[in-house]
C-alpha cells in the first residue's frame, strides 16, 4: 500500500500531491495549484518527473479547496499548459474536485439573467472599487479575496470542460458539502469524508444571497461595502473552503490525512462533529494535518490543536500576510507541549520565511503594528531558538526534493 502526503513549495499558498495505490499502481491526486509563480517552477518540473518515461501521466482528481489565487492559479495555468498538443507533460485528469461561488449560491440564475455571482458583483470592477474599501479584519480580507476571485473560478470550470475533466464525479457533478448523513466516497482504496463546507452553512449563505437579488431587483443601492459586509456575515470563506479526511485501512493499520483549505478552526471542529468524525471525546487523531489557511492564528486557537492531534503538521507558507504565525505555533506548542512525538513542516526556511513575515509586518497601518518589528517578539527564528526541542523536529521543504510525509 501507498499513503503519502507530498508538499510542494507553494510561496503563499498550497500545493499538495497525494500518493496512494500500490507501488505497482501507483494513484495520484492534486490538491491546490498555489498562486502564480508556483506552477512553472515548482509544479510543472515535479509532475514531469512522475510522469517519467511514460506517455501520460494519470490523475484521478485535481481538487481545488478554494477559489483564492493562492490555490486556483497554479490549477489554471497548468490547464492553460496542456492545451497545446505539442507539450513535454501529458495529463489525464479524471475529475476536477470544486464549488464554484455560483454552484454555492444555488448555480440558478438571477432573474437579471446573469448568474448569480454576477448578480452581486453588477456593477463592482473589483481592482478599482474593492481596492476602496475599508477592511476591518481577517475574514473580511478572505471574503474579498474569495468574491474577488470569481472570475477565476468560471475559467477554471470552462477550462476543465474543456480538457474533459468530468466535474465532481464521486458527487453526482453537485455540491461537495458535508451534511449529519454524509458517508464517506471511496476513490480506490482511499475513503474520503466531507467536513466542509457544511450544509446548515450553505442554506444560510443562499438565504443571504436571495434577499440581496430581491433588494437589488427592487432598485435599492447597494455599496461594495454593504456587500462585503453581508457575506462576510455569512462566513463566506468558510464555506469556500473544501474540507476532507482523507483515509486508508482498518483498526490498527488505518492512516488519515485532514486536509483543510482556509478553513476556520471552529468550522472543522463543527464539520468533524456533524459527519461522526470525532470519538467519545470529541477529539480526532490524524497522522497528517494540513494546518488551515497557512497557519494564521486568525484562524485558530489552542483548542483546535488539543483537539485535533497530528503527527505531522504542514504549514505551508513563506511569510507573506505574515503567514505561518508566530502565535500559531505557540497554539501548537502549548496544546501539545513536548511529550507526545509530532514533526512540522515548514514550506521555506525560517529565516526566508521571517523576512517575508517583517516585510509585511511594516505594510500594516501604524494602529495595528503595535510598535515596530521586532524579531525577539514577532520573528519565528527567535520563538524556535527559546524551544530548541520543538525546533529539532521541524523539517523543511528542498528546492527541487520531494518531500512526501510516507504513511504506508
Amino acid at each position: 500500500m501507498t499513503f503519502g502526503l507530498e508538499v510542494l513549495r507553494a510561496r503563499k499558498g498550497d500545493c499538495l500531491l497525494l500518493h496512494y495505490g500500490t507501488e505497482d499502481a501507483p494513484r495520484l491526486m492534486l490538491i491546490d495549484g498555489g498562486p502564480s509563480d508556483v506552477y512553472g517552477p515548482q509544479l510543472e518540473p515535479r509532475l514531469l518527473e512522475l510522469q517519467g518515461d511514460n506517455d501520460i501521466l494519470p490523475i484521478d482528481v485535481v481538487m481545488v479547496s478554494h477559489i483564492d489565487d493562492d490555490h486556483i492559479k497554479g490549477i489554471l495555468d497548468l490547464i492553460k499548459a496542456q492545451r497545446p498538443k505539442a507539450r513535454d507533460l501529458h495529463l489525464n485528469v479524471s475529475s476536477l474536485w470544486f464549488n464554484s461561488f455560483d454552484d454555492l449560491l444555488n448555480s440558478t440564475p438571477a432573474a437579471l439573467g446573469q448568474p448569480a455571482t454576477a448578480s452581486i458583483l453588477a456593477g463592482v470592477n473589483p481592482a478599482v472599487t474593492f481596492a476602496s474599501i475599508t477592511l476591518e479584519g481577517e475574514e473580511q480580507h478572505q471574503t474579498l479575496d474569495v468574491l474577488s476571485s470569481v472570475p477565476q473560478g468560471r475559467s477554471l470550470r470552462d477550462g476543465a470542460e474543456e480538457l474533459g475533466w468530468t466535474p465532481n464525479h464521486k458527487f453526482n457533478g453537485g455540491l461537495i458539502l458535508a451534511t449529519d448523513a454524509s458517508k464517506p466516497v471511496k476513490l480506490n482504496n482511499l475513503r474520503i469524508t466531507v467536513v466542509g463546507p457544511m450544509q446548515p452553512e450553505l442554506l444560510a449563505l443562499q438565504e443571504a444571497h436571495d434577499r440581496w437579488v430581491k433588494e437589488h431587483n427592487a432598485g435599492q443601492k447597494k455599496t461594495p461595502e454593504a456587500m462585503l459586509a453581508a457575506f462576510t456575515d455569512k462566513s463566506v470563506p468558510n464555506l469556500s473552503s473544501i474540507v476532507v479526511l482523507v483515509d486508508v485501512g482498518e483498526g490498527e493499520d488505518k492512516k488519515r490525512m485532514l486536509l483543510t483549505g482556509d478553513a476556520r478552526g471552529d468550522k472543522i471542529l463543527e464539520g468533524l462533529a456533524l459527519v461522526g468524525a470525532l470519538d467519545e471525546n470529541d477529539e480526532l487523531e490524524v497522522d497528517i494535518l494540513k494546518v488551515p489557511h497557512h497557519g494564521s492564528d486568525n484562524n485558530m486557537t489552542t483548542e483546535f490543536f488539543e483537539r485535533v492531534k497530528a503527527k505531522h503538521y504542514v504549514f505551508s507558507g513563506d511569510g507573506e500576510h505574515g503567514n505561518p504565525e508566530r502565535a500559531t505555533l505557540q497554539m501548537l506548542l502549548d496544546a501539545r507541549g513536548l511529550d507526545d512525538d509530532y514533526t512540522i513542516h515548514l514550506t521555506y526556511e525560517i529565516d526566508d520565511i521571517d523576512e517575508r513575515r517583517k516585510a509585511d509586518w511594516k505594510k500594516k497601518p501604524a494602529a495595528k503594528q503595535g510598535g515596530g518589528w521586532s524579531a525577539a517578539k514577532q520573528g519565528l527564528a527567535a520563538f524556535f531558538d527559546a524551544n530548541a526541542e520543538l525546533k529539532k523536529r521541524v523539517k523543511v521543504v528542498q528546492e527541487g526534493e520531494p518531500h512526501i510525509i510516507e504513511l504506508g
